[in-house]
């Protein structure tokens, strides 16, 4: 497997990126769309990825973008089904760099009815935090956090 920064309007990315809606909206009733904007990795200190296997398929993706000068919030991770273990690579990847980048703490929202989701980030080391900005007041939300230093 290998992973690699690319821009999250390439053919890969957006194939992933749909792919990903369409199991969010399975699992949530929602695409996940309107939170994430294209524009928040391509500013300063922030970084889209995709994973892929053996054989040059892509297999996953995710993204960092900054919230403030010690905080990344990370988006728009996932990785298919079959891909055993390339969430976790992701996260890690999106970790190292992260790291390098001068932050000092990750923050992530996902969906409280997206349990695999809630089980992948409480086993990699992620804590709930307090829903912060646009989803201080969603019920529906779960935010974590996890310092990288």
């Amino acid at each position: 497997m290998k992973i690699i920064a690319t821009h999250p309007n390439s053919p890969d990315a957006l194939l992933l990126m749909d792919e990903l809606s369409q199991s969010l909206e399975s699992i949530t009733g929602s695409t996940g769309r309107n939170s994430f904007n294209l524009e928040d990795v391509y500013v300063h200190r922030s970084l889209f990825v995709v994973a892929y296997d053996e054989n040059e398929e892509v297999i996953g993706c995710g993204a960092i973008r900054p919230i403030n000068e010690d905080i990344a919030e990370i988006k728009r991770m996932f990785a298919k089904t079959k891909a055993i273990g390339v969430g976790t690579a992701i996260l890690h990847y999106l970790e190292i760099e992260a790291k390098k980048m001068g932050y000092s703490t990750l923050w992530l929202e996902t969906r409280l009815i997206n349990k695999r989701a809630v089980s992948f980030y409480e086993k990699r080391g992620y804590h709930p935090i307090s829903n912060y900005g646009k989803y201080a007041n969603n019920t529906e939300a779960v935010c974590f956090e996890k310092n990288i230093i």
